[in-house]
C-alpha cells in the first residue's frame, strides 16, 4: 500500500479564525502550565523584598507585570499562583532581607546562595512553615542561628555554609526539630563548642557538613545511616570511632585537620561503601595493620601529615580491572622500608604521594604498569638507584617529583615519551651526565628543577622546545660553555637560576621583552616573605577528584620573578636591556668576572633584591634608587666603583652595600666624604654569601693562613685546649 502526505487548506471566517487561535493559546498555556498570574499578596511581598535589595546586575529587572513565568527565580503553583520557590543563586545581590519575604505562606524552597546579603538571619524565617529547603550559603550573614528556625518542621535541607561571621554554639535543637531533615551543612563558619547530642541521633540525617569551624570535643560515633560526613578543619580530639551505623551507607568521611590520636582501627575498613577517606593532618600513630584492607569502592585515601610509622602496607585496598584507588596520599609520615611492589598493582591509581617519609631502596621498575598515573611524588626520602626506564609507561604523567633523594645515574633519553609532563623535579640527587636532546619531546614542561646534582655539558637546545616554561633551575651543577642567545625567549618564564656552575663568556644581549613576568611582574601580587625563603620555587600540587573517577590537576608556583647567574665565570659587560625589566624582583650576578659600568636601575620598578658583588665593575654608582620602594636587599660590594654617592640617590638605606670599594666615597652627615667601610652587608641574605671576594682571593688566602697559624699556636699554648683537641675523635 502506498502512503502519501497530502496538504490542504480550508478557507475560514476571520472572526472564527481568531477565536480558534485564542482557544489554541489557552489550551497550550493550560497544558504546559506556563501562563498564570502571581498571587497578588505574594507579588506585593516579593516586590517589597526587592526594594531593599541592591541589584547591580539587574538580575531582578524581569519582576514586572503579573505573569509568574517571566519573573526570574520565582516559581508559582500553576493553579493558585502562590509562590512556592524563590531561587536567586549567584545573582550578585546584596543588602538586607525585607520581612515581607516571610509573608509567603506556601513557600517551600528559599535559595539565596552565592550572594552578598549582610544581616542576621531574619527571625521571621521561622514563620515559613511550609519550607522544605533553606539555602543561605556563601553570603555574609552574621550573628547566630535564630531559635525560630526550630518551627520549620517540614525542613529537609538547611545549608548555611560559607558565612564567616555566622557562629556561636550550634543550636541544641538542630538535630531533632524536623523529622524530615536530611541535609545539614554549616561548614566554613565560626561555630564553636561541641556537637549537640541531638545531631548524633537524628535518624533522618544523611548529609552532615560541620567542617572548617572551631568545633571541639571528643569524637563520638553517629547512630544514623549517614552518607556524607565532614568534620574536617576543627579541633576534635580522641580516637577514631568505627562508624558502625554507617557500614553500608557512608560514602565520604573527612576528619582532616583535627587532633585525632591513636592508631588506625581495622574496623574502618568495614565501611564497604566508602569512596573518600581523608584523615590527613592529625596525630595518628603506630603501624597500619596488614588486616586493614579497604574495599575496591574506595577511590581516595589520604593519610598524609600524621605520625604513622612502620613499613608501607603491602596491600591497602582491593582492586579490580574497573575499580580501585584513584588517589593515595601517605606523605609526611614516618613510613620506612622499601616501596612495596603491591602498589604497582593499583591499576586505577592516578595520583601517588609518598613524599617526606623514610623510604629506602629503589623505585619499583614495575611502576610503569600504572598507566593512569598523572602525579608521582616520592620526594624527600632516601631512595637510591636510577629513575626506572619503565616509568615511561605512565604516559599520562603530568608531574614527576623525585627531589631530595639519593638517586643516581643519568637522565634517560626515553623520558621524552612523557610528552604531557608539566613538572619535572629531580633536584638534590646525584644524577650525572648531560641533558638529552630527546627531552625536546617534553613540550608541555612548565617547571623544571635539575639543581644540586652532578649534571654537566653545555645547555641543550632541547630546552628551547619547552615553550611553556615558567621555572627553570640548573643551579649547583657542572654545566659549562656560553649562555645561549635563546635564553630569554620563554614568554611565561618566572624564574631562571643557573647559579653555581661554570658558565663562561658574555651574558647575551638578547630581546629581553619576551617574558611577560620579567616585564610586568604582577607587581600587585609580589611576595612579601624574606628573600631567603622565596629564592627557590614552592610548588603545591592540587588534585581534586571530580565526577566519577576523574582527577582535576592543578598547581600553584610561588617564587620570585628573577634571574640568578651568580657563582659562574661570566665576563664582559652587563647588557643594558637586563636593567629595563620592570617586573624583575630578583637579580643576582655576583661572583663572576663582570666588568664595565652598572646600568641605571631606575626602570626596575619591581626590584626587591640586587646583588652584583664580587665582580670587577667600575665607574660611578648608577642613578637614583629612591623610587624603588620595594628594594630590600642591595649588594654592590667588592668591585672597583669610584666617585661620590650622595644621600639624594637613596643609597643611605644600604650602608653596607659598598664594602670593598676603596675608591668610593659616601656622603656623610656633614656633607663630607666617608670611605666605603665594611659593616655587615645586607647581601648576607643571599645564598652562599661569604666574606671574601674573587678580586681579593690571594689576600684572603694569606690572611686565612696567618689566622690559622696564630690560632693554632695560641690553642696549643693552652694546656686545657691542647688536651681537648688531642682527645677529640676526628
Amino acid at each position: 500500500m502506498e502512503h502519501k502526505w497530502v496538504s490542504g487548506f480550508c478557507p475560514c471566517n476571520p472572526l472564527k479564525l481568531r477565536a480558534l487561535l485564542l482557544i489554541f493559546l489557552v489550551l497550550v498555556c493550560s497544558n504546559l502550565s506556563q501562563c498564570f498570574d502571581i498571587y497578588p499578596q505574594d507579588k506585593d511581598s516579593v516586590l517589597l523584598f526587592r526594594s531593599l535589595v541592591q541589584d547591580p546586575s539587574q538580575s531582578l529587572s524581569s519582576w514586572v507585570g503579573s505573569n509568574c513565568t517571566n519573573w526570574t527565580g520565582i516559581t508559582c503553583e500553576n493553579q493558585t499562583g502562590r509562590v512556592v520557590s524563590v531561587n536567586l543563586t549567584n545573582m550578585n545581590l546584596s543588602g538586607q532581607i525585607h520581612p515581607s519575604l516571610c509573608k509567603l505562606p506556601f513557600l517551600e524552597h528559599l535559595v539565596l546562595s552565592e550572594n552578598n546579603f549582610t544581616s542576621p538571619i531574619p527571625l521571621c524565617f521561622g514563620s515559613l512553615r511550609s519550607l522544605k529547603t533553606l539555602h543561605l550559603d556563601h553570603n555574609r550573614f552574621q550573628g547566630i542561628v535564630p531559635d525560630t528556625l526550630m518551627k520549620l518542621r517540614q525542613l529537609k535541607e538547611l545549608v548555611l555554609n560559607g558565612n564567616n561571621d555566622l557562629g556561636g554554639l550550634i543550636p541544641w535543637w538542630v538535630g531533632n526539630f524536623s523529622a524530615q531533615l536530611e541535609k545539614l551543612d554549616i561548614g566554613f563558619n565560626s561555630f564553636h563548642g561541641e556537637i549537640p547530642e541531638s545531631v548524633y541521633y537524628s535518624k533522618s540525617l544523611k548529609y552532615l557538613d560541620l567542617g572548617n569551624n572551631n568545633l571541639s570535643g571528643i569524637l563520638s560515633d553517629f547512630h544514623q545511616s549517614l552518607v556524607f560526613l565532614n568534620l574536617g578543619s576543627n579541633q576534635f580530639s580522641g580516637t577514631l570511632p568505627c562508624f558502625s551505623a554507617c557500614v553500608q551507607s557512608l560514602r565520604v568521611l573527612n576528619l582532616a585537620n583535627n587532633s585525632v590520636v591513636g592508631g588506625m582501627p581495622t574496623c574502618i575498613a568495614l565501611l564497604q561503601g566508602l569512596n573518600h577517606l581523608n584523615l590527613s593532618f592529625n596525630h595518628l600513630t603506630y603501624e597500619i595493620s596488614p588486616r586493614l584492607v579497604f574495599s575496591e569502592k574506595l577511590l581516595v585515601l589520604d593519610l598524609s601529615n600524621n605520625e604513622l610509622s612502620g613499613s608501607l602496607p603491602s596491600k591497602i585496598a582491593e582492586t579490580t580491572d574497573k575499580s580501585g584507588l584513584v588517589l593515595l596520599d601517605l606523605s609526611h609520615n614516618s613510613f620506612s622500608g622499601e616501596i612495596p611492589l603491591k602498589i604497582t598493582e593499583l591499576k586505577s591509581l592516578q595520583a601517588l604521594f609518598l613524599s617526606y617519609n623514610l623510604l629506602v631502596g629503589e623505585i619499583p621498575a614495575r611502576i610503569g604498569n600504572l598507566t593512569y598515573l598523572q602525579v608521582i611524588d616520592l620526594s624527600h626520602n632516601s631512595l637510591s638507584g636510577s629513575i626506572p626506564l619503565n616509568i615511561v609507561g605512565c604516559f599520562q604523567l603530568l608531574a614527576l617529583i623525585l627531589n631530595n633523594n639519593n638517586l643516581s645515574g643519568e637522565i634517560q633519553p626515553e623520558l621524552d615519551a612523557l610528552d604531557s609532563l608539566k613538572i619535572l623535579d629531580i633536584s638534590n640527587n646525584k644524577i650525572s651526565g648531560e641533558i638529552p636532546l630527546t627531552l625536546a619531546g617534553c613540550k608541555s614542561l612548565e617547571i623544571v628543577d635539575f639543581s644540586f646534582n652532578n649534571l654537566s655539558g653545555t645547555l641543550s637546545d632541547a630546552i628551547t622546545k619547552w615553550s611553556n616554561l615558567r621555572y627553570l633551575s640548573l643551579a649547583q651543577n657542572e654545566f659549562n660553555g656560553n649562555l645561549p642567545s635563546w635564553l630569554f625567549t620563554f614568554p611565561a618564564i618566572r624564574m631562571m637560576d643557573f647559579s653555581g656552575n661554570k658558565f663562561s663568556g658574555f651574558i647575551p644581549d638578547a630581546n629581553f621583552n619576551m617574558s611577560k613576568n620579567f616585564n610586568n611582574g604582577e607587581l600587585g601580587k609580589m611576595l612579601r616573605e624574606p628573600f631567603a625563603t622565596t629564592h627557590s620555587a614552592d610548588t603545591k600540587v592540587f588534585i581534586v577528584v571530580t565526577t566519577g573517577t576523574e582527577l582535576s590537576f592543578n598547581y600553584v608556583l610561588s617564587s620570585m620573578v628573577g634571574i640568578d647567574f651568580s657563582n659562574n665565570v661570566l665576563d664582559g659587560e652587563i647588557p643594558g636591556g637586563l636593567f629595563t625589566l620592570r617586573g624583575l624582583q630578583y637579580l643576582n650576578l655576583s661572583r663572576n668576572f663582570l666588568r664595565g659600568h652598572v646600568p641605571d636601575v631606575e626602570k626596575m620598578w619591581g626590584l626587591r633584591a640586587l646583588d652584583v658583588s664580587h665582580n670587577s665593575l667600575s665607574g660611578h654608582i648608577p642613578g637614583n634608587i629612591s623610587s624603588l620602594q620595594d628594594l630590600t636587599l642591595l649588594n654592590l660590594s667588592y668591585n672597583c666603583f669610584s666617585g661620590f654617592v650622595t644621600k639624594q640617590q637613596g643609597y643611605w638605606r644600604f650602608p653596607g652595600a659598598f664594602a670593598g670599594n676603596p675608591d668610593l666615597c659616601l656622603e656623610s652627615s656633614d656633607g663630607g666624604c666617608d670611605p666605603a667601610s665594611i659593616p655587615v652587608v645586607p647581601g648576607k641574605a643571599f645564598e652562599g654569601e661569604e666574606v671574601e671576594g674573587r678580586i681579593s682571593v690571594w689576600v684572603f688566602c694569606l690572611s686565612a693562613f696567618l689566622s690559622f697559624y696564630f690560632t693554632g699556636v695560641a690553642l696549643f699554648c693552652s694546656a686545657r685546649a691542647r688536651n681537648y683537641i688531642l682527645q677529640t675523635k676526628a
